[in-house]
């Protein structure tokens, strides 16, 4: 199953009890499953991140999250967005992941991407290195998961990392889909052309049409036909029956990210909503399909920053969407 409509949870702050959050996170993937999404994302991060929230707002890990959602649920895919490949040794998250496939009954996706967030680098003892050391990671990260994926067993050894015969068993399959995220149109992309089964495209929607030409170009250069990697979008999604109400929601979660929305130039709320799609149904519908679908991307990733925790808020954007990308 590719990925045509995901969920990605990105956040955890429910204004609840600690003992009612994962029962919350459970709900919306299940309330997912059936409203029409074909794979559910936790961030794999330690700390909330800029742009969502504070540092110290909960966080989970997100492999053992995903494994307790693959008893939860019976259909839809689980994945990270993305696993931040400095957090750890390529074995480990080959293993990781092969074991949430067999948990999950053969629903894992390995999302998976250079990592950024320098914060929990320092704080926690992860090396952060420089970008270019970051990408020479994730390059021989992928020259030892991909084979391990795949039933065979790399012998690998590089500036970063090393292998000897890697086994992975068990596994319940030879073709676990792998999914890059990020936009960079030479190293990521260059990547996910060699690699990946999937890529999900951070951008601003107006950079999509400059975005998909050089993936165009990067499956070129490695030889494959750029029809065979699927991609998405990933889009914060403001919606409720009353396209007002959505649209306050604009203005909460500015506010809760930390920038008063009433300052803001036309430029800088331009910038800063420039991934936010809100109103009513039909407004989140048409304004996803005109500026993401039409561009030429293959589906969405939505998260609901402001409402995911709320009944009735996933059921709503999936009955919405679905429809978007099955026709």
């Amino acid at each position: 199953m590719g990925i045509r409509l995901g969920y990605q949870m990105p956040n955890f702050s429910y204004g609840a009890p600690v003992s009612d959050l994962f029962p919350t996170v459970i709900r919306q993937t299940r309330d997912a499953e059936a409203a029409g999404f074909d794979t559910a994302f936790v961030m794999d991060h330690f700390y909330q991140l800029p742009g969502l929230g504070s540092p110290d707002e909960p966080m989970l890990e997100a492999y053992t999250a995903l494994g307790g959602l693959a008893t939860a649920t019976s259909s839809i895919q689980l994945s990270t967005l993305v696993t931040g490949n400095t957090y750890r040794n390529p074995t480990l998250l080959a293993k990781a992941v092969s074991t949430l496939d067999v948990v999950s009954g053969g629903r894992a996706v390995l999302g998976i991407g250079a990592g950024w967030f320098e914060l929990e680098h320092r704080q926690l003892g992860f090396e952060f290195g420089t970008f270019t050391d970051r990408f020479e990671r994730l390059d021989e990260a992928l020259q030892i998961i991909k084979p391990m994926l795949r039933g065979d067993r790399p012998t690998f050894s590089g500036t970063w990392y090393r292998t000897e015969t890697a086994m992975n068993e068990p596994r319940i399959r030879n073709d676990l889909p792998i999914m890059l995220g990020g936009g960079g149109e030479k190293k990521t992309f260059a990547l996910a052309a060699r690699d990946a089964d999937h890529l999900n495209i951070i951008c601003q929607p107006s950079e999509l049409p400059r975005k998909l030409d050089a993936l165009a170009q990067r499956c070129q250069e490695a030889g494959r036909d750029r029809s065979s990697l699927e991609t998405s979008f990933l889009a914060f999604v403001m919606i409720d029956e009353d396209g007002d109400k959505a649209r306050d929601q604009v203005t909460t979660y500015l506010r809760g990210i930390g920038v008063d929305p009433d300052t803001l130039s036309d430029e800088e709320r331009a910038a800063a909503t420039g991934r936010v799609f809100a109103g009513d149904p039909d407004d989140v519908a048409a304004d996803l399909k005109t500026r993401v679908l039409d561009a030429g991307v293959d589906g969405l990733v939505i998260n609901l920053p402001v409402s995911g925790h709320q009944e009735g808020a996933v059921e709503l954007a999936g009955r919405t969407l679905s429809k978007l990308v099955s026709a």
